[in-house]
């Protein structure tokens, strides 16, 4: 994990992600129609992932395809500069690479709106290192459960 500069109180990562955000909320404002907003949301969420190094760049590929075909009702966008997947707005799951703060595994996380409550406690957050079958099967019925 990256030092954090103690005057300012974020690391460069964390401040590189505040100003993506920013970024991306300007973009949004700038849009006209809903279809419009959709298919550069996508564009959008599409490229980051192809700036993404490997074997990061597999993975979101394919958590992107995942999302798409098992929950269609969730809207790619990006959110602090990362691929996430919305319901009416709010984003329910993220793919983080590795590199975005110096980790040593990608994640795939869930937010608060995700519908994976189970009991008084359950994961939010998944370290991803590779997909296999079994972890993509795993990632689909995440999603579906997520998007209800």
């Amino acid at each position: 994990m990256a030092a954090k500069n103690e005057s300012e109180g974020f690391t460069t990562e964390e401040r590189a992600a505040m100003k993506e955000r920013a970024k991306e909320v300007r973009s949004a404002k700038r849009r006209t129609s809903a279809a419009e907003k959709a298919a550069e949301a996508e564009q959008e969420v599409l490229a980051k992932i192809a700036e993404f190094p490997e074997p990061d760049r597999g993975m979101a590929e394919r958590v992107h395809a995942i999302v798409k075909e098992n929950a269609p009702g969730l809207a790619p966008k990006l959110w602090y500069g990362m691929p996430s997947y919305a319901l009416d707005g709010k984003v329910v799951c993220f793919f983080q690479n590795a590199d975005k703060f110096k980790a040593r595994y990608a994640t795939l996380g869930f937010n608060d709106s995700a519908r994976l409550d189970d009991g008084t406690m359950w994961p939010t957050a998944y370290a991803l290192t590779e997909l296999t079958e079994a972890v993509e099967a795993r990632i689909a019925e995440l999603v579906k459960r997520a998007a209800g």
